[in-house]
């Protein structure tokens, strides 16, 4: 896939970014936990939602809604599915998962889809987990960043399915310490370095997160 960050390999035709300008694309992202009977996390489906600019160079790149009325025929939209799923070996996906502070294994996507409305690219793709995760006393962490800071992911939404007694909440970042941070590590780069190209992995400071906990049984 898109080293980099999700969408770091999307050419936006006629877009002209400042120099040296993080980031360049900004997703809205939802989060949604899957839990069984016994509250134990099997998977997270994963939804990212493009800005205007990136999906209109998307869909102007593949030749897609030529009467420009933000709507996909269905011949169209399903040409688009799984267009951002095709990950090279090793990339995180943007995503994270953590107990308390334990990474967690789990699968590449699956189950993906796309579509197209109100000018806006939407897809998803669900993650499983290795083993189901009990949540006790740690909550499951879901972060969202791009550690080179290429895209920008907002967390919109974080809901539960199934279980009994749990909950979803979205925690952001301190801005002015994610600033600071980024400031600190680009006044590290040697000053040959080319900022675009060598922009350093400061993208946890900006992560926005779900943490989900439930109730004591």
């Amino acid at each position: 896939m898109w080293a980099g960050g999700a969408a770091a390999g999307i050419v936006l035709a006629g877009a002209v970014a400042p120099a040296h300008a993080h980031p360049h694309i900004f997703i809205d992202a939802g989060i949604e936990v899957l839990l069984d009977e016994q509250n134990r996390a099997t998977g997270v489906r994963i939804s990212w939602t493009y800005d205007d600019l990136t999906s209109l160079a998307l869909i102007a790149d593949r030749g897609l809604d030529e009467d420009f009325d933000g709507v996909l025929t269905p011949e169209e939209n399903a040409t688009i599915a799984g267009f951002d799923m095709a990950w090279e070996p090793g990339f995180a996906g943007d995503s994270y998962a953590l107990l308390g502070e334990a990474p967690l294994d789990w699968t590449g996507p699956t189950e993906v889809t796309a579509s197209y409305a109100d000018a806006r690219l939407t897809s998803t793709h669900l993650r499983r987990f290795a083993e189901p995760v009990a949540l006790g006393d740690q909550p499951l962490v879901v972060q969202s960043y791009d550690p080179g800071y290429y895209t920008a992911y907002a967390v919109k939404t974080a809901t539960v399915s199934g279980g009994q007694g749990c909950r979803a909440e979205i925690f952001v970042p301190d801005p002015s310490a994610a600033d600071e941070a980024m400031k600190a590590a680009l006044s590290e780069l040697a000053p040959s370095a080319d900022a675009e190209i060598q922009f350093p992995a400061v993208g946890a400071a900006f992560a926005e997160e779900a943490r989900i906990t439930c109730a004591a049984g």
